[in-house]
Formats: C-alpha cells, sequence, structure tokens
C-alpha cells in the first residue's frame, strides 16, 4: 500500500563567516572609452552563477547594459582577494565590494561629465543604459562612450575599488550574547511524499520551497539554486551515506555512492520572498546553502505524517521504514 503525507521545516541561517570573524571582500573595475567596463573579482563562480549576478550589479550601478560588462574572477594573479565562494557570502559580500567600486568610477566620470551638460554636482545625473542624463531635464544627454573617452582624454582616471566588510561580532563567551552573523536568511519547505508500505520505498513528489533572499538580483538564478538545493537535501535525506571501513571511504566512486538523478528529483515549487535587505547590493543577501537546510526534516517529517514512524538517523533506507512499520505494529 502506499500512502501520502506532508511535512514542513523552518529554518533561519546567518551568512558569511560569522561569529566576528573577518569577512572581506574586494573588487575593482575600470570604464574604457567604449563605455564598457571589467570588473576584477577573486570571488570563485563553481556554478552557482555569481558572474552573471555580478555583472548584473555593475551593470546597474554604472548604467549601462548588462552586455558591457565583463567579468574577470578568481584569477590570483589579477584579481584582489573576495574571500571563499562560501557561507553563501559572495552575492552579498562581493556585490557589496563591485557596487562600491562601481558608484566610485562612476562618480569620477560624473564629476567630469556634470560640467558638458551644465550641472552643479554629480547628484544632477543618472546614467541608464549606456546614456548620461541630466536627472530634471532628460533630453540633455550625452552617450556613455563619449563621456567615457572625453574624460580620459581630459586626464580622468575612471577606475574604482571597493572593498566591503561584512558587520558581525563575536558572541560573548560568558553572557551568550552577541550578532555573530550579519543577514540572516529565513525560508520555509513544504513536502509531500509517498510512502509504500510494503517495500518501505520513498518518494518525494513535490517540494515547495519559500525563501527569503532579500532582492532576487537574477530570479532564474535564484529558482535554480533553490531547486539544486533541493536535490541536495534529497539525497542527503535518502540516498547519501560515506561507508568507513578502518578509515577508509569504501565507497569512493558515483557506482556506490549513490546521488539522485533527474527521475529522483520531486517538482519544486520556488516561492521567491524579496525583503530587501538594506545592508545587501541592491537590497540582496543569498540563497546557496539556506535551500538545502530545511528539505531533509521536511521530508522526515512527511514520512511520518504518511506512515506515522519516526526516522532519527539518515539515510532513510527502505530497510528503516520497514524496521519502524514493524516496531510500531508491535
Amino acid at each position: 500500500m502506499k500512502k501520502r503525507g506532508t511535512g514542513m521545516a523552518c529554518f533561519f541561517y546567518g551568512t558569511g563567516y560569522g561569529n566576528g570573524f573577518p569577512d572581506v571582500s574586494t573588487a575593482t573595475v575600470e570604464i574604457h572609452d567604449d563605455g564598457t567596463a571589467t570588473i576584477h573579482t577573486g570571488a570563485v563562480d563553481c556554478g552557482q552563477g555569481s558572474n552573471t549576478v555580478l555583472a548584473q550589479i555593475a551593470a546597474a550601478e554604472l548604467g549601462v547594459p548588462y552586455t558591457w560588462v565583463t567579468v574577470i574572477s578568481a584569477d590570483t594573479d589579477t584579481t584582489p582577494d573576495a574571500g571563499t565562494t562560501a557561507a553563501t557570502r559572495q552575492t552579498y559580500a562581493s556585490g557589496n565590494a563591485v557596487q562600491m567600486a562601481c558608484r566610485q568610477a562612476r562618480e569620477t566620470l560624473f564629476e567630469y561629465t556634470r560640467t558638458l551638460l551644465g550641472v552643479n554636482t554629480v547628484a544632477g545625473l543618472v546614467a541608464r543604459e549606456g546614456v548620461i542624463y541630466v536627472k530634471s531635464y532628460p533630453a540633455k544627454q550625452i552617450p556613455y562612450p563619449d563621456a567615457a573617452t572625453r574624460a580620459r582624454l581630459a586626464g580622468y582616471r575612471l577606475v574604482g575599488q571597493g572593498s566591503f566588510v561584512t558587520h558581525t561580532t563575536a558572541v560573548d563567551r560568558e553572557t551568550g550574547q552577541g550578532a555573530p552573523y550579519w543577514p540572516y536568511a529565513f525560508g520555509t519547505q513544504i513536502a509531500e511524499v509517498e510512502v509504500d508500505t510494503e517495500t518501505g520505498q520513498v518518494q518525494v513528489l513535490k517540494l515547495v520551497a519559500a525563501h527569503d533572499v532579500g532582492r532576487a538580483v537574477n530570479r532564474q538564478g535564484v529558482e535554480g539554486q533553490i531547486a539544486g538545493g533541493i536535490g541536495q537535501g534529497v539525497g542527503m535525506a535518502l540516498l547519501e551515506k560515506v561507508h568507513l571501513q578502518e578509515g577508509r571511504i569504501v565507497n569512493n566512486s558515483f557506482s556506490t555512492y549513490l546521488i539522485p538523478t533527474t527521475m529522483d528529483m520531486p517538482e519544486v515549487e520556488p516561492l521567491i520572498v524579496e525583503s530587501y535587505e538594506p545592508t545587501g547590493p541592491f537590497g540582496a543577501k543569498g540563497v546557496g546553502e539556506p535551500a538545502t537546510i530545511p528539505t531533509v526534516p521536511a521530508v522526515i517529517n512527511a514520512i511520518h505524517n504518511a506512515v506515522g514512524v519516526r526516522i532519527t538517523e539518515l539515510p532513510v533506507t527502505p530497510e528503516k521504514i520497514l524496521a519502524g512499520l514493524k516496531e510500531k505494529k508491535v
């Protein structure tokens, strides 16, 4: 007999290194004569899409099309240190660094351009889609490439550097008080599973995942992160286990260490909650590890809801389900 159940899990998770540990990210930018820009950052894009996000942040801050931005990343010979790609921090930490660097370079360009357009301060200018114009009189404008070329010929160096340090404090050992992380991610996942009471097999049918990501800089990327995190969570819940024998891993290949395939993936319904984080780049936070955290408890709770068996050791194998059902009958 197959029985269905639903389970929910909620979480909060601090991004960055935390607990007062220095968490610093640095980036540089140069605006070229043709209006394009090159970003240098040590942030490693290992598939999560940070290069894309950093290019989007730079384009928005500079006021140029996304295609005008080139990101050079993770080159220890040419890029400044941006910290590790870990702790769900690169969008937040390196995103802030890139935004700061771009703002500095843009302000230098604006300082020259304001004299061309006849405004008193750089605050009177706006840049959008490769055009710089007067905020109160948009018809008065100059193309970005023209302004950049003329500024350079006038002796202006259109470069910027930004270093962002996350603001955390170590927890007091006596009182337990402090602000060990900032910002925090929040979310809830609801799992629907189907449990075969004859074989003990569990199939995760659907996961609804609501995640507070601050502002979603790249919505498709956020949805991909959520789906990928859930895939890892399903693997942790039902399949993955390292087997050791005399201190050596004996299932050290994909033929013996089981991970989810596309056939094991449930339907994923991502619900992106945009709360706007005031300390983040354009309000963004992160969604890397948070996408995985609530999946396992949501699945475990759904299994309990379906067959009344509470599993306390991972992964949830058919043998454990059958043993739980047998003990329940006894």
